[in-house]
């Protein structure tokens, strides 16, 4: 028969690098490139820059950003805006790992919690429409925190109404999982989807016991 974990009532979930992922690294390839940038330079100018990091706290935006890789590149307004295409054109939503997500559900209760640029809330209910199937969102953009901030955890937490020792955490930064732990979660670091359905299946008991 099958048998649970009592003890956890939640599994909380990152979004870039678990569910969103670059499965095709070529167009960010090209470009770093053709602007002369190291392997992995680009993606390092996005999302670390300064802007970037300010966009994490809803202090800048995405125009911000672009608007500041094309001055400092010099490009003019449509090669930006294919850069901009290109970068993301790569990126895919992991269909089998939402599934699973959802599946978690009624038993468990399932959150978001991302570091997160404005506007990927309307991305998540609006484009992907993947918002419902989290009982909680929380973007850093949207509470002026990022983590491994553990205020951000608490945040969650709290909108879960759940003690961090009842919930199960995933994220591909080791940093971000440090950062649960520390506050009391059960932190897995995602490397592939079936290494942490495996995993998560674990800590919750989702197995058959013969």
């Amino acid at each position: 028969m099958s048998t649970t974990n009592p003890e956890f009532k939640a599994v909380i979930w990152d979004l870039g690098g678990v569910l969103l992922r670059t499965e095709d690294r070529q167009p960010r390839q090209r470009w770093e490139a053709r602007l002369g940038l190291a392997p992995g330079e680009l993606d390092r100018l996005v999302f670390e820059g300064e802007l970037g990091k300010l966009a994490a706290l809803g202090q800048a935006n995405a125009h911000d950003i672009w608007s500041s890789i094309g001055t400092r590149f010099s490009l003019p307004p449509d090669e930006l805006q294919k850069l901009e295409s290109d970068f993301w054109s790569g990126d895919q939503i992991d269909g089998d790992l939402v599934d699973y997500i959802r599946a978690l559900r009624p038993m468990y209760q399932t959150a978001l919690l991302s570091n997160a640029w404005p506007a990927v809330r309307e991305t998540l209910e609006v484009r992907w429409g993947i918002a419902g199937i989290f009982n909680v969102i929380t973007l850093s953009c949207e509470v002026g925190m990022a983590k491994p901030d553990p205020r951000i955890y608490a945040a969650n937490l709290e909108a879960l109404g759940l003690p961090a020792e009842q919930t199960v955490f995933v994220d591909d930064f080791e940093r971000n999982v440090q950062g649960a732990r520390r506050v009391g979660m059960s932190a897995i670091l995602f490397q592939s989807r079936q290494q942490v359905q495996h995993e998560v299946d674990l800590l919750l008991g989702r197995g058959m016991l013969n």
